[in-house]
């Protein structure tokens, strides 16, 4: 079941594609799934490794174009380093996922391979031996221009170390504070002698009586604008699991859910069942999250990251694994899970984000339109 792209039409389809992703795809499998003539969104994986089970990871990858709604067809697109000069590179690839379409009953528009030093589709039979020129596929922009690859944009801000010193200080204050008060156990008992408390800890560690107006009031501000003492209370908080929760989960809605969420988790510790449809968030599947609010708190949570001490950074660094798998960018998730995993190998939600990337599972989300 497949139909066969002329060349010019198959390079055009190639060169849009860097702005259908928002990048330029290295090392990828790229599927489009199609609803009769028309695309309706992209996914990228990345090569499979040496070894792997062509077949078995073509039908894990159709079973993902499966989940889109009205999908009846799909173009695939092989991005290699290998040279085209005995073959396109991929087409064992491009092969076992024709293979799986058709077994799926989807129509493949185009399989395409582009490497090193040429291009081709594996449908063409007048496709040269070693590909067609690259320069056939420079051809003007679209209006959407991307820049870099699927990895660019994951790295953590820069910041001034005496701004990471503030923060440090100021972390050390919110703490001593709090265990000074007796609310923070993981800090141990009170104090003898009890010290005179830092005023800016003092008055910052009052926000938390309304956690959720904090949570909503730094997610409207700029990340750069963020107080030493306010992130110092945000690392605080996505320091502990049963906060950061409801942070996540408030982020990805509205401060009413936060409220519930909070109310939920309060709940939960004295016996009563979590509700599901908060819960599902977490592992995403419900109502699709607000994306703008979604990156709004991811670029707050690099921030947090970036500032933050060693031994505090592992809850700000598994926050933006989630909320990057949350808006569809596994291979940002991996990179941040993997910087929390480096701190703190056994870290919860840094080990539930690793999974769902390696074992490839998306948020349901992903594959419904907004």
């Amino acid at each position: 079941m497949t139909t066969i792209v002329k060349a010019a039409d198959a390079a055009h389809f190639l060169s849009l594609l860097p702005a259908m992703l928002g990048f330029t795809p290295v090392r990828s499998l790229v599927l489009v799934p199609f609803r009769g003539s028309r695309s309706i969104g992209a996914l990228r994986l990345d090569l499979p490794r040496d070894g792997t089970d062509l077949d078995a990871f073509a039908a894990t990858c159709l079973g993902m174009v499966c989940r889109v709604p009205h999908a009846d067809a799909l173009a695939a697109a092989v991005f290699s380093d290998g040279s085209c000069a005995t073959g396109l590179p991929g087409s064992a690839l491009l092969a076992g996922i024709r293979r799986a379409a058709d077994a799926c009953g989807l129509r493949v528009t185009d399989a395409l391979s582009v490497g090193s030093d040429g291009w081709g589709s594996a449908l063409d039979p007048d496709c040269p031996r070693g590909g067609r020129p690259l320069a056939a596929l420079a051809l003007p922009a679209p209006v959407a221009t991307a820049t870099g690859d699927q990895t660019t944009g994951a790295e953590l801000p820069s910041v001034h170390p005496r701004q990471a010193e503030a923060v440090a200080a100021a972390l050390r204050a919110v703490r001593a504070a709090l265990r000074d008060l007796g609310e923070d156990e993981a800090e141990g008992p009170p104090r003898r002698g009890r010290r005179r408390i830092h005023p800016e800890a003092l008055a910052v560690i009052e926000r938390l009586d309304d956690v959720v107006a904090c949570f909503e009031q730094c997610l409207d501000a700029a990340p750069e604008a963020l107080a030493p003492f306010d992130a110092a209370l945000l690392l605080w908080c996505l320091s502990r699991p049963a906060l950061r929760d409801v942070a996540i989960v408030q982020w990805a809605a509205d401060a009413p859910r936060g409220i519930r969420a909070l109310e939920a988790q309060r709940r939960w510790e004295e016996g009563a069942e979590y509700p599901a449809d908060l819960a599902m968030t977490m592992w995403g599947d419900g109502p699709r999250p607000d994306p703008v609010r979604l990156t709004r708190a991811l670029d707050l949570t690099r921030r947090l990251a970036a500032l933050a001490p060693r031994a505090a950074r592992p809850g700000a660094l598994a926050t933006c694994a989630w909320l990057s798998w949350a808006l569809g960018r596994s291979t940002h998730a991996d990179r941040y899970a993997r910087m929390a995993a480096d701190l703190d190998p056994g870290h919860g939600l840094t080990q539930i984000v690793r999974a769902f990337v390696a074992a490839g599972h998306l948020p349901d989300w992903a594959f419904r339109a907004g």
